[in-house]
């Protein structure tokens, strides 16, 4: 059971990416996905994270209007699309999943209890 992200790379502000987390072992349909980052010396925080079945969605200040997560069940694949990247959106970004029956938006690190390895990204000025 794990999460495999990838899709990250060197990018130039103004660019775009696009992330993906597959799920093997599992699957993706009963769990709610979300999206963290964490930059050097500093704590992992949310971008944004996708309901288990209505793909409701939801995303952070930072990422909102230039973020876009979403789900492939048939893939098993959730997706991050990054548009309008910045120099302060350089992280190591971290797919998450919680096994759940609701349809609501979790947005805390201990709210999640499968992680992947983390994909990073950089946005030169």
């Amino acid at each position: 059971v794990q999460l495999q992200a990838s899709g990250g790379g060197l990018v130039q502000a103004g660019g775009s990416l696009r992330l993906s987390c597959a799920a093997s072992g599992f699957t993706l349909r009963s769990y709610h996905m979300g999206w963290f980052r964490q930059a050097p010396g500093q704590e992992r925080e949310f971008v944004a994270a996708i309901s288990r079945s209505f793909a409701t969605t939801y995303a952070s200040d930072s990422a909102k209007g230039r973020f876009t997560i979403s789900r492939d069940n048939a893939k098993n694949t959730v997706y991050l699309q990054m548009n309008s990247l910045k120099p302060e959106d350089t992280a190591v970004y971290y797919c998450a999943a919680r096994s759940t029956l609701f349809e609501i938006i979790w947005t805390n690190i201990h709210d999640y209890g499968l992680w992947g390895q983390g994909t990073q990204v950089t946005v030169s000025s």
